[in-house]
């Protein structure tokens, strides 16, 4: 029998929202459903925690919080069959909502194709309640097309795997006694044209295991007939305001509300308003939500009619201004800050989309955080409320990627310009999130303009990133480049006004015997055999990352947070179990957010106008790098050397062979000699492939690969 929980809302900051003390009691599995065990694989060490009577029990949508709910996470029977709108006749298996069909913690772990149809039974009882009340059922997200009946009635259809939605179940409720709950669902992964990020059915390289059905809470709440169905909130730090418009539903909307907001327990404003109508509500002295300061305040909101909700808000601010040498900056709260943080997958090796347990969920937050970054980028991936939640509660800003697709037809567009609006719907009252990220890599990209545009009327709180990497259409707040294992930074002439981001490099990999998800084929975009090795590269990858500061770059993105799959590139294994990252790199990364190095040119590259060098294609021999070598037999041209196919050159003399040597003699100025001996030279390189650099015939840098 489903029972009714009782508990404390999302009140008390002391500096950071409370956390949610509600206790929940699951509702018994459906009778047909034998029992539940997870599949073997790799898994992390809070699959362990995994209670099948309780799974993930903590309230699912911090703010907008109600104290009587009941979880329908747990065991429900699981049909898998060809498409068909008929009802299986039989259930053969159980899985445990919310974990994917595929994952292991759902127990089934099996592949669905596109020609299936998933089928998931449970029945519940519902407690006494007050007559007149509304029984709303509620997904957190369901991938991808979902119908939901109740007592065999359709009581609807959502097509999108990434948001929330719910529905009033109080027409179609017997009587008494027990109700039937059936969901049934299709999803054709990337054999249909809908928002799905990097699933695929064949997993390789950087696409992962396909994700089918339900992945987040499911539950049931009691409302008043006049309730509130959400809330709109937005802190202006600059005026000291919270704008703040209630959404409420029901035969007598619009009504009145009250609305008090607390800071550290004490109550510091509060006013009246009607739903639907904006209510200012001044904020004496904000203190300013920032990852140094990660400050909530805690808002209550009571409509006339009976229905209090509880909710919490940041009072920050983000934007693009010019530092004190007029280059374009992140400002976050009017100053500049240069955000340096990780690639955020979200997946999981047991449960795929969908994290073992809460503590599982706010491991990334606090690790990265420990680690000394201030970013994450979650990509193409939206998480569960509670993901953003703990984001608020640590302090750690968040660039929010929308689910990529196809989108090659009409009704595909239409499909990716809904689900982008709900997304934004659901997420855009958490502080943490201070960019969107509608395109990654051209993936899908259309409209570019027009999305940007509609974005920053939308939500004008935050800053937008037309397209990450690839294909820059100048619009929006930032200009975004990749480049591996890089680093570097945006043309400066093309920013126009925007911030020079660098939206993803790194990816240094390396597997780890007993961690990784296959022991053999496992990839990344430079791999190294040991630790040290890898922790070496990446001291290195920092020390080009600074000078870039000093030219104006902003942000930086580094590939990523954990191993995903054959990926063997993150800071973290996939099992969340070894940190690859030195106790030392929290200090490198302390460096970054410090104020911007000031650098200047003492002897010119060939980046703006092609320097004049001496060159060969034919070896010189021994003694070719000393300052008395007779370079006079050789060839003379501009740089840069190479062929303009290659990425990012900048070709003043052509070169297609194999090998080449190049010879220029310079005067360095008394001051670079200082700066030299202080340890505060630096060289830029253009390279593809390896190349070596010596300077008065010692070697000062030997380069593998390439670089862009």
């Amino acid at each position: 029998m489903a029972t009714m929980s009782r508990g404390q809302g999302a009140g008390g900051s002391a500096g950071k929202a409370a956390c949610l003390a509600l206790l929940v009691a699951a509702c018994t599995p459906t009778p047909e459903a034998p029992g539940w065990s997870p599949a073997p694989g790799l898994k992390t060490r809070w699959a362990a925690d995994v209670d099948p009577a309780h799974p993930l029990p903590e309230y699912p949508r911090p703010q907008l919080v109600r104290r009587e709910w009941t979880s329908l996470n747990g065991l429900w029977a699981l049909a898998v069959e060809p498409d068909s709108d008929t009802p299986p006749l039989a259930w053969p298996d159980t899985i445990l909502v919310p974990f994917p069909v595929e994952s292991a913690l759902g127990g089934v772990a099996r592949a669905v194709r596109p020609g299936d149809r998933v089928w998931y039974r449970r029945t519940f009882t519902l407690p006494n309640v007050p007559p007149g009340t509304r029984w709303l059922l509620h997904f957190g997200a369901v991938d991808w097309e979902a119908e939901v009946f109740l007592n065999g009635r359709s009581l609807g259809v959502h097509r999108g795997g990434y948001d929330p939605f719910s529905f009033d179940l109080s027409g179609g409720l017997s009587s008494g006694g027990e109700q039937e709950l059936v969901v049934a669902v299709r999803d054709p992964t990337d054999e249909g044209d809908q928002p799905r990020g990097k699933q695929v059915l064949d997993p390789h390289g950087i696409w992962y295991t396909a994700v089918t059905g339900i992945w987040q809470t499911v539950w049931l709440e009691p409302v008043p007939q006049t309730h509130v169905r959400g809330l709109r909130l937005d802190p202006n730090l600059v005026d000291g305001t919270l704008r703040l418009t209630v959404d409420a539903g029901g035969p007598q909307a619009p009504v009145g509300f009250l609305a008090l907001v607390r800071a550290d327990g004490a109550e510091v404003a509060r006013g009246e308003g009607r739903a639907g109508e904006p209510l200012a509500l001044a904020i004496p002295e904000p203190r300013p939500w920032s990852p140094s300061d990660p400050f909530l305040y805690d808002l209550r909101v009571e409509l006339e009619g009976g229905d209090v909700v509880e909710s919490y808000f940041g009072m920050r601010s983000i934007g693009v201004g010019p530092d004190a040498r007029g280059r374009p900056r992140l400002l976050l709260n009017g100053e500049p800050l240069f955000q340096y943080g990780l690639l955020d997958q979200g997946w999981w090796p047991d449960g795929l989309y969908t994290a073992p347990t809460d503590q599982a969920l706010r491991f990334d937050i606090t690790t990265s955080k420990a680690l000394g970054f201030n970013l994450i980028r979650k990509h193409v991936k939206v998480e569960p409320a509670r993901w953003y939640y703990h984001a608020d509660r640590e302090g750690i800003l968040v660039w929010q990627d929308m689910p990529s697709a196809d989108n090659e037809t009409a009704t595909a567009r239409g499909e990716f310009a809904g689900e982008l609006e709900r997304v934004v719907a659901a997420l855009e009252n958490h502080p943490s999130i201070v960019m969107w990220v509608p395109f990654n890599e051209g993936w899908g990209q259309h409209d570019t303009e027009r999305y940007a545009s509609w974005l920053k009327a939308r939500d004008p709180a935050r800053l937008v990133n037309n397209a990450s990497g690839w294909t820059d259409t100048g619009v929006g707040d930032v200009l975004d480049i990749h480049r591996y294992p890089g680093p570097g930074a945006p043309d400066a002439e093309a920013l126009a006004g925007r911030a020079a981001v660098l939206g993803e490099f790194g990816g240094l990999g390396l597997p780890l015997p007993g961690h990784t998800w296959v022991e053999e084929e496992n990839w990344g975009y430079r791999s190294y055999q040991t630790l040290e090795e890898l922790n070496r590269a990446y001291g290195d990858l920092l020390f080009q990352l600074r000078p870039l500061i000093g030219e104006g770059l902003s942000a930086a993105v580094y590939t990523q947070t954990t191993d995903v799959e054959v990926e063997v590139n993150g800071i973290l294994s996939y099992d969340r179990e070894v940190v690859k990252l030195s106790p030392g790199s929290a200090a490198l990364h302390q460096a970054l957010h410090g104020p911007p190095p000031e650098l200047r040119e003492v002897v010119s590259t060939s980046g703006e106008r092609g320097q004049i060098w001496r060159y060969t294609v034919e070896d010189p021999g021994p003694g070719w790098s000393g300052p008395d070598f007779d370079d006079a037999a050789w060839s003379e041209g501009p740089g840069g050397f190479g062929t303009p196919a290659t990425p990012g050159a900048r070709v003043g003399t052509v070169w297609d062979t194999s090998d080449l040597w190049l010879r220029r003699s310079f005067d360095l100025p008394g001051e670079a000699l200082l700066g030299l001996r202080a340890g505060r030279l630096f060289l830029r390189v253009h390279h593809d492939e390896d190349a070596e650099i010596f300077l008065n015939g010692v070697l000062v840098a030997a380069l593998e690969g390439y670089t862009t």
